[in-house]
């Protein structure tokens, strides 16, 4: 099995606080994976760590067998769980400065996407609502063509037709040669589109594996074991 996110003993300590002790866990190629576990659980400290944005206490962490860094953030595309575009900027703006910074950016991509929404390219960040910004960042997430994907809390902060339209597009811009890792606390809205999953419990990983042989083996729903195992 080819992996494309893989953790040895990988820990990560705050002043007051271990986000993360001692995971090992490894996801593979080709997948849509759940990055499952309730606000504080360390989904946000590890997603920073394969960023590069963060640095190990201890352990090792690779993204497409790179320790995380320039290379490494050169081919996989990760997303915040908040909107951390230029307000005063346009939408044209943004793509531009996307393709300038990113060789694997799809700029024909990124427009159609756009149009698809009804977003003028013209119109200033500033502009648009919470939801649209999101989609905005989203789209320039998903035109990167990246072997990678990471998105924290992508389907947090909107309202249900824009959740739909979100995984839509994630959905649709996904290839057999990509990985896409969701972070999120809302199981029942992304079941549907995950096959693989990480459990995520107090920095601890306590599941991790294929979702249908997870579903055969407990015999119930990934949301169903979720909030069984975080009793919900």
């Amino acid at each position: 099995m080819e992996t494309v996110l893989e953790c040895k003993d990988l820990t990560k300590k705050y002043i007051t606080k271990t986000a993360l002790k001692g995971i090992d866990l490894s996801v593979p190629k080709g997948a849509i994976v759940g990055l499952l576990g309730p606000n504080g659980s360390g989904k946000t400290t590890l997603l920073k760590l394969a960023a590069g944005l963060l640095k190990p206490t201890s352990g090792e962490i690779l993204v497409c067998g790179l320790k995380p860094g320039a290379e490494s953030k050169e081919i996989a595309a990760y997303q915040p769980d908040r909107v951390y575009l230029n307000d005063w900027m346009t939408v044209n703006d943004l793509v531009q400065m996307m393709a300038d910074f990113y060789k694997n950016f799809n700029k024909d991509k990124a427009y159609e996407m756009l149009k698809n929404l009804k977003i003028e390219k013209g119109e200033k960040l500033k502009s648009l609502s919470k939801g649209t910004k999101e989609k905005v960042q989203l789209i320039l997430t998903m035109s990167r063509e990246a072997p990678l994907y990471m998105l924290d809390e992508p389907i947090g902060g909107v309202d249900p037709a824009a959740r739909d339209y979100i995984l839509n597009t994630i959905i649709s811009n996904y290839s057999e040669n990509s990985t896409v890792i969701i972070s999120t606390h809302l199981i029942s809205d992304i079941e549907s589109v995950l096959n693989y999953v990480l459990f995520l419990k107090e920095g601890n990983i306590i599941r991790q594996g294929d979702v249908e042989s997870i579903r055969e083996e407990k015999g119930m729903s990934i949301d169903q074991l979720f909030r069984e195992e975080f009793r919900c």
